[in-house]
């Protein structure tokens, strides 16, 4: 898997999944929490599989 969100989309992800994870809790849902938690996950590997599937990369380009 090579990584394929830039930091842009990583913090996006980290809030989406912290708004998860509180909804989750507010209303006792575990498939709220299922998606935070694959949202961390996404953000801390910093990889997408919709983005594998689209082709599409918000990582910067390497210095050369």
């Amino acid at each position: 898997m090579k990584p394929n969100i830039g930091k842009t989309d990583r913090l996006l992800r980290i809030a989406i999944a912290i708004f998860l994870l509180i909804y989750a809790y507010w209303q006792g849902s575990w498939l709220a929490f299922g998606f935070s938690i694959f949202t961390f996950y996404e953000s801390w590997a910093s990889w997408c599989a919709f983005y594998q599937l689209i082709g599409r990369n918000s990582c910067p380009l390497p210095k050369k």
